[in-house]
């Protein structure tokens, strides 16, 4: 358990001056095809089409967190009001952008949400817009947290597994898994972006762990029987438990999370 107090501890010191719900300015592209982001930096593949929509992000370093900020969910809208609307749109980060010009590349479905009805064609001409953004919780209405078991798994000598559909406004930032019933843990290192392994692969039915932070808040979520005896690769496994956190922020200069 100490090596999860030293991961919480040093996640919430580096995130405690963050205001991810704090509304931000600045610009937004988009790709024609959403292929380029499911298949991105996150690793959730064909599997990230059905996040809001398809109204998916690339998210710049900072956004990104090395990989903690996958699946994070943002609320969305260009500042023309002429052509777009009030509420504009929400969109699930599933990949990394390295641009410096755009905090987000976004899928063209996400762009185009953005636009007052009739006027979608008219900002995919423009290719780039001023927008305004900020961090909202992610619903996933009858779906709990679930964890996919990677290909490259192999029964006993390694497991992956990418974290799927993980709900409220936080980062998982460290990951164990232990024999069910048992109290000898094993640490999972993050892979890239939403997956996690280990090359220390318990025996039996797995339980697992997770390290669940945002602003200075954070804690433990156990999902007490995950895998089966005879887990296998390519499935995905629901841990019957959902993470409905909000981030706790000191941002008193945006603390009611409203827009501008």
């Amino acid at each position: 358990m100490s090596l999860f107090i030293c991961f919480l501890f040093f996640f919430l010191i580096s995130s405690a001056t963050a205001c991810d719900r704090c509304v931000k300015q600045s610009k937004a592209s988009f790709f024609s095809t959403s292929s380029a982001l499911s298949s991105g930096a996150c690793g959730y593949g064909s599997l990230a089409s059905g996040f809001s929509g398809g109204h998916l992000a690339a998210g710049v370093p900072s956004l990104f967190k090395g990989g903690a900020g996958c699946g994070a969910c943002f609320q969305m809208r260009c500042k023309n009001t002429t052509l777009c609307t009030k509420q504009g749109t929400i969109v699930t980060l599933t990949d990394l952008n390295q641009s410096n010009q755009t905090d987000f590349v976004l899928s063209s479905r996400a762009f185009a949400a953005m636009a007052q009805k009739g006027l979608d064609q008219h900002i995919l001409r423009r290719g780039i817009l001023d927008v305004e953004y900020k961090r909202v919780p992610c619903e996933y209405k009858n779906q709990n947290l679930s964890l996919r078991v990677e290909e490259s798994s192999q029964k006993p000598h390694y497991l992956a597994v990418k974290i799927l559909y993980q709900g409220g406004q936080t980062e998982i930032v460290a990951m164990d898994v232990a024999q069910v019933g048992s109290s000898n843990w094993s640490f999972l290192s993050r892979n890239n972006g939403a997956i996690w392994e280990t090359s220390r692969v318990p025996a039996g039915a797995l339980q697992f762990r997770f390290v669940v932070t945002s602003g200075y808040d954070g804690k433990t979520v156990w999902a007490p029987n995950v895998l089966p005896v005879n887990w296998k690769s390519g499935m995905i496994y629901d841990t019957r438990v959902q993470i409905t956190d909000i981030a706790q922020e000191g941002c008193p200069h945006c603390d009611d999370g409203s827009w501008i």
